[in-house]
């Protein structure tokens, strides 16, 4: 068995039920994005995300190729790296997403993927990253063998910034650290937690940046 297969495995197995909740945070985070939108998914994972988000043309990106047989019929999938170019018309894509993505990959990678992501975001265009916020996870960051990168809000912010995109939404606290809980994944609870003005138990942020 591969070292991904055994990530999945351990780190990241699929729960069919993961859907309900994904349903709940697709509809937070659409209202960031324009109607209709073209998405891109880097990192999809098990499709969740782009599978639940409303738009007129989905794609999405992971390393593994198995991934693709998550998705939707609607759904182009791409079976690369970020730091790979993307088969897509530049200034093409209204919206990104990631999650959990960023904090796996090395400095190197990182920039390649935001030079990607600016050649075919459009201006005015926007990318959503979700994922652990170390300031608030500290303890428990580095249980995930395979993070290699330290993000708070604050320094992803500014690494955003830093490649020319403005900051239009910063939830410090947006979701708990994982889905692994014995609490049933539910997408009535989800909604309520994200839209609540309180959450002491988030320790992943949600960011929402613009492309200027």
């Amino acid at each position: 068995m591969s070292e991904k297969n055994n990530y999945y495995k351990t780190r990241f197995k699929f729960d069919k039920d993961r859907t309900k909740v994904w349903r709940a945070l697709c509809e937070f985070i659409q209202k960031f994005a324009v109607p209709n939108p073209t998405v891109l998914e880097l990192g999809a994972g098990y499709c969740d995300f782009i599978n639940n988000f409303k738009a007129k043309a989905k794609y999405a990106l992971d390393i593994d190729p198995t991934s693709k047989e998550y998705a939707n019929p609607a759904v182009t999938f791409f079976q690369q790296k970020t730091i790979d170019p993307i088969d897509l018309p530049s200034n093409s894509v209204d919206f990104v997403f990631a999650s959990n993505l960023f904090e796996h990959l090395n400095d190197e990678a990182l920039n390649a993927t935001m030079q990607n992501l600016s050649k075919h975001l459009k201006v005015g265009g926007k990318i959503a990253l979700m994922q652990p916020n170390y300031k608030y996870c500290s303890k428990d960051y580095f249980d995930d063998y395979t993070h290699v990168k330290v993000f708070s809000h604050v320094s992803l912010s500014d690494f955003l910034q830093a490649h020319g995109y403005k900051i239009t939404k910063c939830i410090p606290r947006f979701v708990p650290f994982s889905m692994k809980s014995r609490l049933p994944k539910s997408y009535f609870l989800t909604k309520l937690f994200v839209n609540s003005p309180i959450r002491p138990t988030a320790k992943q942020m949600l960011i929402i940046a613009e492309k200027t």
